[in-house]
């Protein structure tokens, strides 16, 4: 038993549009003062109660209903609001905890969306055989929403409907009991993979690489956009600069520029579902491979890859270049690969094709020798071309890095102290006394402090001393 889950599209009538949108008003109202109301709370703590003294947090909203100020609230069926109110109350636990960020207002040209429990909505099945949707209450509700059933389904608990773009969909998680897979954890792989030997984990065994001028690197595969996925992106990109420029000289309001605003919207959707059909497709050729049992990704953190620059100042205090612009587009170009996306889809994928995923340390992945483990900067000096110093190996960067991947992750396997975070990282054992990363660091500084020593002896004794090799 599995959870599965889908998204279909819905066709509401007009006046279900109008309902449908008071309701996410509704629950967008209640969202955005109760944010306030927190913020209100916390700084009057601050000013004047002791440091102790903890903010309430509750899912309480009938402060926010007025019959003089907010009527429509009235209007809305309470279980919408008191769902909307759970869900922040489990956003505020979740930043608490440190796993999420702090709950934010929300904006009306964001869409909406409703989460709906079971006493709000109800499948029947009509006289044709197929199911029909009946949204809202016996007093309150909009009848029966017309939704497009791409597949079959269980009934589920819960549904959410959301909009955008003008667009309504209807997305919800169901138990899957067709699909009877068995499911093994990543520590049960783990401890079944540790009393393999070398050889049978390095064929069973598949280390991705992500890059820039190729996405993904899985091994000997390659997998890129099509030539027509790349002509449209670059089509679209185009078409969304002028429609900018159109946007900035038009009046703030108007009917105009909000078609214009849909129209932008309309193209980035345009190329998100390209980056999704691309990061499908490269998941599913990687995971569906029959001889490739463990897959090993770069345990990377794209936020941080992709943080802008800091600002640069002289002994004067004036700002200078900072390689903002440079850094911008290199940011652009790796948010442009889906690097998070594959990653998120080869590990459902692969849970459900009961196969192990796990991640390790993405420290000198690229600058780490295949053959000899010899790590220095200067085994890459170009972005394709990978050529050791040491025993002269020469390859593919990236498919260096994912043979990189696939052996640390045969070394961990096999050690006895090896250990899975909460993220899925192969980390080394607590009682060792050096970890992985402290080694990786003390490789490439004993590799810099030698070429470092080099570098002086030929300013000391002239260009004609050649440098010898490590």
């Amino acid at each position: 038993m599995s959870l599965t889950g889908v998204n279909f599209r819905c066709n509401p009538k007009l006046e279900q549009i109008k309902k449908l949108c008071q309701w996410m008003g509704s629950a967008r109202f209640v969202w955005n003062a109760k944010c306030e109301e927190n913020d209100y709370f916390y700084k009057f703590k601050q000013k004047f109660l002791a440091i102790t003294t903890k903010t309430p947090i509750d899912q309480s909203y009938a402060q926010f209903k007025n019959e003089e100020l907010s009527p429509w609230l009235s209007d809305c069926p309470s279980q919408i609001l008191r769902n909307t109110m759970c869900t922040w109350r489990e956003t505020m636990a979740n930043f608490l905890k440190g796993r999420c960020g702090r709950p934010r207002k929300k904006k009306k040209s964001d869409g909406g969306s409703i989460w709906l429990t079971s006493e709000l909505f109800r499948f029947d099945t009509g006289a044709d055989g197929k199911k029909r949707l009946f949204i809202g209450t016996k007093t309150n509700n909009i009848g029966y929403l017309d939704f497009i059933a791409h597949r079959d389904f269980a009934e589920p608990k819960s549904i959410r409907i959301k909009q955008k773009l003008g667009k309504f969909s209807v997305s919800f998680c169901y138990e899957d009991n067709t699909e009877a897979v068995e499911h093994v954890t990543q520590n049960e792989h783990l401890k079944y993979l540790s009393e393999k030997s070398s050889a049978e984990l390095a064929s069973i065994c598949v280390g991705v690489d992500r890059g820039v001028a190729i996405p993904v690197h899985a091994g000997e595969a390659q997998f890129d956009f099509s030539p027509e996925q790349k002509r449209v992106k670059k089509k679209v990109a185009i078409s969304i600069r002028v429609l900018q420029k159109k946007l900035s000289r038009q009046k703030k309001g108007s009917k105009q520029r909000l078609k214009t605003k849909k129209r932008i919207g309309s193209k980035h959707e345009k190329i998100s579902n390209i980056r999704k059909d691309f990061a499908h497709k490269a998941s599913y050729k990687i995971v569906s491979n029959e001889q490739t049992k463990v897959i090993v990704f770069e345990d990377l953190n794209t936020k941080g890859l992709t943080k802008a620059p800091k600002a640069k100042t002289n002994k004067k205090g004036c700002y200078i270049k900072n390689g903002a612009k440079a850094k911008a587009g290199l940011n652009r170009v790796i948010l442009d690969k889906v690097f998070g996306l594959l990653e998120v889809f080869c590990a459902y994928k692969a849970e459900r094709a009961c196969k192990a995923f796990f991640k390790i340390s993405a420290l000198f992945t690229s600058q780490e020798c295949a053959d000899c483990g010899h790590t220095h900067p200067n085994n890459r000096r170009t972005q394709s071309l990978f050529v050791c110093e040491r025993c002269g190996h020469t390859d593919n960067a990236d498919r260096n890095a994912a043979l990189v991947i696939k052996k640390r992750a045969i070394k961990l396997i096999l050690d006895s102290g090896t250990e899975l975070s909460d993220k899925g990282v192969l980390i080394p054992g607590r009682h060792r006394t050096r970890s992985s990363h402290e080694t990786e660091r003390a490789k490439v500084h004993s590799a810099m402090s030698v070429e470092a020593s080099k570098m002086t002896e030929l300013s000391l004794y002239g260009s004609a001393l050649e440098a010898q090799p490590l």
